[in-house]
């Protein structure tokens, strides 16, 4: 299964937060799995440590590097098509990085690794 991993099931992941399901957790150590960590994400987080949100114990360096590489996760880029596909969904979920993500899945055919059931309004496939 090729999975596309939300921000905070990727950050729930490498921190081994209890918050990540079973399941979830499950199908990203799964050596099956094509994991994929969208550079939406890496920006979310960034901007996020920026506002004082989010502390890290380690540079965000570290741990796309430690966390996502070293877990055999790819980095997905943001491509043309996925920002322009952005205009075309429906509002069912506001969030800017999430409207992103549900474009690069459904572009990619990946499913998504999230504990946000407002992705199900979308015609994507969701793992929790």
């Amino acid at each position: 299964m090729r999975i596309l991993v939300d921000t905070h099931a990727f950050l729930w992941f490498v921190a081994g937060d209890q918050r990540l399901s079973r399941r979830a957790r499950r199908r990203i150590e799964d050596p099956a799995s094509d994991r994929f960590l969208s550079v939406a994400s890496v920006w979310e987080t960034a901007i996020k440590i920026s506002l004082g949100k989010l502390r890290l114990a380690v540079s965000l360096d570290t741990l796309i590097d430690e966390g996502a590489i070293d877990n055999g996760f790819a980095l997905l880029d943001v491509r043309r098509e996925h920002a322009v596909a952005v205009t075309h969904l429906p509002f069912h979920h506001r969030d800017p990085f999430d409207r992103l993500l549900v474009c690069q899945a459904m572009s990619s055919r990946l499913t998504i690794v999230s504990s946000d059931a407002a992705l199900d309004a979308y015609p994507i496939q969701r793992i929790w």
